[in-house]
């Protein structure tokens, strides 16, 4: 049996409504040298009946239960023999070339241990959901060029991270470093995955022209209690792992002056519980973070001032002033 160049991962939970049109996608990829796996996480829909039904070649891999997407993750990634994987959301739909332009980034830069692409919103393809994920001077994740018009990002580059929603990554690079910590069972789970992967010296490519349509939030709404809790617990589990001592330093009052403006932000929006809880069971986790960190730091090969150089600066009003405008425009 040929093992194919890429296998594409789905992580699935109560997502049939957007399966069909997703895998349909995938069948019209003008590369072709790839299998799907789809992992369910105990979906209650019958989505794991439909797929055995409606796509007979697609691997499924059916959960008991919602193990999140870090472990789902990791189950399949455990079993993938193929050189290269790609992770795929069942909300984001890849144009034709989406893969073979990601292919070919890849062959064509060797340093790159992963890449990742543009999304824009499905209903507003002039705008983007995200060009991959920064990180800031402040030990904060950012979604590279959100709202902002398609037409910005249009150029290949070398950046800090790959949003795990449609990415691909050269498999060894994955069996050196790990895979998804399943402690953060979702959020921040590919941003972690990402310093850990440049601590390493592998980089990151944002790929221009591989692109996918993204029906944003259809799993979990924006600013839920549930996105609360897990971003701002798991931005500290990033920021405590990964951040080298000397960096640190540089970093830590910004990091203390962010968490207080996302204070004062929910506070005012009447969602402080979940920040709370997220900021009290970050620092309930110390002793493992403080394991995890000896041995990625011990395995660190790039110097800080690459890092630094790859970090954004952080720039608090702006940000602010763009979650303020969000909110506004839900009501």
């Amino acid at each position: 049996m040929n093992i194919p160049v890429v296998t594409v991962v789905i992580v699935n939970w109560n997502g049939k409504s957007l399966l069909k049109e997703c895998l349909e996608c995938l069948e019209h990829q003008t590369y072709r040298d790839f299998s799907i796996v789809v992992v369910d996480n105990g979906s209650l829909d019958g989505s794991v009946s439909w797929l055995k039904q409606q796509y007979p070649s697609v691997q499924v891999m059916a959960l008991d239960k919602n193990y999140g997407f870090c472990l789902a993750n990791n189950i399949a990634l455990q079993k993938i023999d193929s050189e290269y994987v790609a992770l795929l959301n069942n909300d984001a739909m890849a144009q034709k070339d989406w893969l073979g332009r990601l292919m070919a980034a890849m062959a064509e830069n060797p340093a790159a241990g992963f890449a990742t692409s543009k999304f824009l919103y499905y209903d507003q393809p002039e705008t983007i959901d995200r060009a991959g994920d920064g990180y800031t001077r402040a030990g904060v994740a950012t979604l590279r060029g959100r709202g902002e018009n398609a037409s910005w990002y249009d150029r290949t580059e070398w950046i800090f991270g790959a949003c795990g929603g449609a990415s691909i990554y050269r498999t060894r690079m994955l069996k050196e470093i790990g895979y998804f910590d399943p402690d953060f069972f979702l959020i921040h789970e590919d941003v972690d995955l990402s310093f850990r992967a440049q601590l390493r010296g592998y980089r990151c490519l944002y790929v221009h022209d591989a692109v996918v349509m993204h029906r944003a939030s259809s799993t979990i709404r924006h600013d839920s209690p549930v996105s609360v809790y897990y971003g701002h617990r798991n931005l500290e589990w990033v920021y405590l792992k990964n951040m080298p001592a000397g960096l640190i330093k540089k970093t830590l009052i910004p990091h203390i002056i962010y968490v207080l403006v996302a204070f004062g932000f929910f506070l005012i929006r009447g969602q402080i519980r979940p920040f709370l809880r997220a900021k009290r069971d970050a620092l309930k986790g110390w002793r493992r973070i403080i394991r995890q960190r000896q041995f990625i730091q011990n395995k660190k090969v790039v110097s800080d001032r690459y890092l630094w150089k790859l970090f954004e600066k952080e720039l608090f009003l702006p940000r602010l002033r763009h979650r303020l405008r969000k909110r506004q425009e839900r009501y």
